[in-house]
């Protein structure tokens, strides 16, 4: 049986798969995007730094998924 930390991790891998695999349809790479494995009982996801334009992109598709 996993433990709740190994379940933290687990499942900030799944969500990050999930994001990145959204992120990629719309056409967008956050290259840093992953699970932050240092700190697995908070189940924390790193988005990274991206570039400007990358940035942009995102900020224009967001809204598009809200209406």
């Amino acid at each position: 049986m996993a433990t709740a930390q190994e379940r933290g991790t687990t499942d900030a891998v799944e969500a990050a798969e999930v994001l990145r695999d959204a992120l990629t349809e719309a056409g967008i790479v956050l290259p840093s995007l992953g699970a932050d494995t240092g700190s697995p009982s908070l189940n924390l996801i790193t988005l990274g730094r991206v570039r400007v334009d990358v940035a942009q992109r995102l900020a224009a598709v967001v809204p598009q998924g809200c209406t």
